[in-house]
């Protein structure tokens, strides 16, 4: 079992930028995907970004592509997401995701392990 701890959200104006945090603890293992996901008011949760934990492969949904960076630090059992450039559609409940690729391939990722969330607004 996979426990995801998120931290970093809050409130911020269009274009500036914020960093969420997702400490993993429990059994974990290299193959291990790591992942953000968003879910607006009214809408399904989408993905955001997934991450290796060697770091060596990493994906973006094109809404957030040139403006968020997904990065782990190993030794720290932690991963982060790096946003820039925030819009108002970025506001969402963001969630930390751990999971399985069923080849050596990133995505997909079936997910298996959930954060609590952290809730990222940007007011315009």
């Amino acid at each position: 079992q996979v426990q995801l701890v998120e931290s970093g959200g809050g409130l911020v104006q269009a274009g500036g930028s914020l960093r969420l945090s997702c400490a993993a603890s429990g059994r974990t293992f290299s193959s291990y995907r790591m992942g953000w996901l968003r879910q607006a008011p009214g809408k399904e949760r989408e993905f955001v970004a997934g991450i290796s934990w060697s770091g060596g492969s990493t994906a973006y949904a094109d809404s957030v592509k040139g403006r968020f960076t997904i990065s782990s630090d190993n030794a720290k059992n932690t991963v982060y997401l790096q946003m820039n450039s925030l819009k108002a559609d970025d506001t969402a409940g963001y969630y930390c995701a751990g999971g399985t690729s069923s080849g050596p391939a990133l995505l997909p990722i079936t997910w298996r392990s959930w954060g609590q969330g952290t809730q990222v607004t940007v007011s315009s």
